[in-house]
C-alpha cells in the first residue's frame, strides 16, 4: 500500500509543478502531494508495526535502518518540491 501511495504522491507533485509552470491553479495538486506523502509514511509505519507484531526481526534489521533514512530524505524532498511554487510565487510578487 505504501508503494501505491508513494506513486500517487510523486504523480501529484509532478502535476503540482506542471500546473504552476503553465500558470494554472496548483493548490489542490499541492495538497494532494503532501497528503499522499503523509499517507505513504503512515502506511510504511503500519507495515513495520506488522513486522513487530509478527516478531519478524530479520526483516526489521534488514530494512528499517535504510528505510528510515530514505523516508526522511524523500519526505523532505517531497515537502520542498510541493511548496516550491508557493515560494516562487511570493518571490516573484516582491
Amino acid at each position: 500500500m505504501w508503494f501505491i501511495f508513494g506513486l500517487i504522491a510523486i504523480a501529484a507533485t509532478c502535476l503540482n509543478l506542471y500546473l504552476y509552470a503553465i500558470g494554472k491553479d496548483y493548490k489542490l495538486a499541492m495538497a494532494m502531494g503532501l497528503a499522499f506523502t503523509a499517507l505513504t509514511v503512515v502506511a510504511d509505519y503500519s507495515m513495520v508495526s506488522n513486522w513487530v507484531k509478527a516478531e519478524d526481526w530479520s526483516a526489521l534489521m534488514d530494512v528499517v535502518p535504510i528505510m528510515a533514512a530514505a523516508l526522511w530524505v524523500l519526505t523532505i524532498i517531497s515537502i520542498l518540491l510541493n511548496i516550491a511554487p508557493v515560494l516562487l510565487e511570493r518571490i516573484s510578487k516582491k
